[in-house]
C-alpha cells in the first residue's frame, strides 16, 4: 500500500533555528497485510510540541526522549481511525491515539500501542484528545496539583510565561478553576493578550514585547507572585523570580526560549536570581507529566468535563495537510500561534 510520510531530512545544529527544510515529504509502503496484534489506521490528526525540537539533535539531552534519526520518519501524538483490525480490543472504525504515532498518512501499528478514544467526551471535537483532553491539558493540570501547591481561599496570584501557547493558555484557566483568585498571562502579542483576558478569563495579560515586563508585573501583582507556570525560561522568568513571594512554588513546565541553545535542562538561573530563589525558598522542580500516569484516567474526565461545561476554553491552530508538517513546526517553534498546534491528516 503506498503512503505518504514526514521524514527528518536535517538537523538544525543544537543551537540552530528549525526550519521547514528540516523536514522531508516521501512516499513510503506499508505492507498490505495486517498481523495477529495488529490494526491498520488512517491518520487523522499529528501535533507539533515544543519538545520536539530536542528530538531533533542527536542528543535529546533526556533519558526519556528518543532523537529522530536522519531520513527515518518522525513520530509524536496521533489520532486515527481503524481501517483494518486483527486486535481483539479494536474493530474497524473506533478512534484511537498514541503517543508516538508515525508521521504518515497511514500505519500499520501494534493495538496494544493505542488508546480507544470517545469522541462524546470532547463533543466529538477529536484533535482536543492531542491537546486540552491530552498530554497538553495533563501536563497543565498535573503541572498545577503535583507542583503549585494551589489552594482555594488562599488568595494565590499565579503567573503564566507563554501563556497563548497549547499549555499555558490551559493552565492559567485550570490555575482558576483550582483556587487562585488572579491569573496574569505574558505573551508576545497584543492580539494573544487581548484572548487570554477576553475569552480565556486572565485578570490580565502583558506583551513582553512591549514595555518594561518587571514594572508590569509590579503594578499587576501587587502582593508579589504565589504560583509560577514556566513554559519559557530566560530574561522573563528572571522578571518573574524576582518577584516571587516567600514559600512560593515555580511549575517548570518548559523553557522554550533555551531549546536553540546548547544549556543542560533545565538551565541553571543567573546567581542574582538563583540567590532570590534560595533566599525565599522557592521550589523550582523539573515537572515530567509522564511521572504521573497512574493519575491519567481521572484528569482527563477531569479535563472533558471542564471542556463539556464551558469552563475550558480550548483554542487550536489547525495545518491542513502532511505536506505541511514541516511549516507548522517552524511557526510552533517562532511562537506564531495561539492555542495548540494541530495538522489534519484526512478527513
Amino acid at each position: 500500500m503506498i503512503i505518504q510520510r514526514v521524514v527528518l531530512n536535517s538537523r538544525p545544529g543544537k543551537n540552530g533555528v528549525p526550519v521547514a527544510e528540516n523536514f522531508r515529504l516521501e512516499q513510503s509502503t506499508i505492507a498490505a497485510t495486517v498481523q495477529a496484534g495488529q490494526v491498520r489506521v488512517k491518520t487523522l490528526y499529528l501535533s507539533v510540541d515544543p519538545y520536539m525540537r530536542c528530538r531533533m539533535n542527536e542528543d535529546t539531552g533526556s533519558d526519556y526522549l528518543q532523537p529522530w534519526q536522519l531520513s527515518e520518519v518522525a513520530d509524536g501524538g496521533g489520532i486515527g481511525v481503524v481501517e483494518e483490525s486483527k486486535h481483539q480490543n479494536l474493530a474497524k472504525g473506533d478512534f484511537v491515539t498514541s503517543f508516538t504515532w508515525p508521521w504518515q498518512t497511514a500505519a500499520i501499528l501494534d493495538g496494544d500501542s493505542l488508546q480507544k478514544l470517545v469522541p462524546q467526551l470532547v463533543n466529538g471535537r477529536l484533535s482536543y484528545f492531542l491537546g486540552a483532553a491530552g498530554i497538553t491539558g495533563l501536563t497543565a493540570l498535573l503541572g498545577i496539583r503535583e507542583k503549585g501547591h494551589v489552594a482555594a481561599g488562599a488568595n494565590q496570584t499565579m503567573v503564566v510565561s507563554g501563556a497563548a501557547g497549547a499549555c499555558g493558555s490551559l493552565a492559567g484557566q485550570i490555575g482558576r478553576l483550582e483556587g487562585c483568585s488572579r491569573v496574569v498571562g505574558i505573551a508576545g502579542t497584543d492580539e494573544k493578550c487581548s484572548i487570554l483576558v477576553q475569552e480565556m478569563g486572565f485578570d490580565a495579560a502583558i506583551n513582553y514585547k512591549k514595555g518594561d515586563v518587571a514594572k508590569q508585573l509590579r503594578e499587576l501583582c501587587p502582593g508579589g507572585v504565589d504560583v509560577y507556570f514556566d513554559n519559557v525560561g530566560g530574561d522573563i522568568s528572571d522578571a518573574v523570580i524576582s518577584q516571587m513571594n516567600q514559600n512560593s512554588h515555580i511549575i517548570l513546565c518548559g523553557q522554550i526560549s533555551q531549546y536553540n541553545k546548547d544549556v543542560p535542562y533545565p538551565p541553571p538561573l543567573p546567581a542574582d536570581i538563583e540567590k532570590i530563589q534560595k533566599e525565599r525558598n522557592i521550589t523550582r522542580e523539573r515537572f515530567l507529566v509522564l511521572n504521573y500516569m497512574d493519575k491519567q484516567e481521572a484528569s482527563v474526565l477531569q479535563l472533558c468535563q471542564w471542556i463539556q461545561e464551558g469552563k475550558l476554553k480550548v483554542r487550536e491552530t489547525v495545518v491542513e495537510g502532511l505536506a505541511n508538517m514541516g511549516a507548522a513546526f517552524q511557526s510552533m517553534m517562532s511562537g506564531g500561534n495561539i492555542g495548540k498546534q494541530i495538522v489534519s491528516v484526512s478527513k
